[in-house]
């Protein structure tokens, strides 16, 4: 699904292209019994220039709790589909206007272990941005836009480990949220369609902090 909206802004073309054929990471390769769900990729035009929105998810939720994320949750029967489910979630969580947001396309389908979902990532322009807010304070603790620029600044790039020593991938420093598991590895594959993407020091190493490890042992 793609839109032909005239006034989306040029910097967003080349992902308009490469975004739907995006390759699928063995890792995130489907499982057809997994459950359905969507995301939405909200880009837009803030104070800092081009961004992305996400949320923070609170620590009182028993999957993925106090990590950030995009805006997103399971495919309800009454959704539109992923569009639709993305769309609601972004509304029900950080306050998104469905009317202001022009959907652009949706990604190859994402296969989320921890949480056994089938995750369709759907990308927005936010042709007219609203307010945002958390929308459920026990779902949502946190929602930010936040600028590409600083997702690809080397400067807020780190690989995450745990302390045991094994590498869990690469994570961003921004908006005081540190960015890493699966929305880090989506984003870096956003960034790498859309051509915004810089090369960074993968040789920087930090431990996984101690409370964002305990909240993510919940599952």
């Amino acid at each position: 699904m793609t839109d032909t909206t005239p006034d989306r802004p040029a910097w967003l073309d080349r992902f308009l292209v490469e975004g739907p054929r995006m390759p699928v990471p063995p890792m995130f390769r489907p499982a057809p019994a997994a459950r359905a769900a969507a995301v939405l990729i909200l880009f837009g035009e803030g104070p800092d220039g081009p961004d992305v929105l996400l949320t923070e998810r609170a620590a009182t939720l028993n999957n993925h709790a106090g990590q950030p994320a995009f805006p997103g949750g399971r495919i309800d029967p009454e959704d539109d589909g992923a569009v639709g489910a993305a769309l609601r979630e972004a509304w029900e969580e950080a306050g998104v206007e469905p009317s202001g947001v022009d959907v652009l396309c949706t990604l190859p389908e994402l296969y989320l272990s921890r949480s056994e979902h089938r995750v369709t990532p759907v990308a927005g322009w936010w042709r007219e941005p609203s307010e945002i807010a958390p929308g459920h304070p026990g779902e949502v603790a946190t929602v930010a836009r936040v600028p590409l620029g600083e997702l690809v600044d080397p400067e807020n790039r780190v690989m995450v480990r745990h302390p045991s020593g094994f590498r869990l991938g690469p994570a961003f420093h921004v908006r005081d949220m540190l960015v890493w598991g699966f929305t880090a590895a989506l984003l870096i594959q956003v960034l790498d369609a859309g051509g915004w993407n810089r090369p960074w020091d993968m040789s920087r190493v930090e431990d996984l902090p101690e409370d964002v490890l305990d909240l993510a042992s919940r599952g």
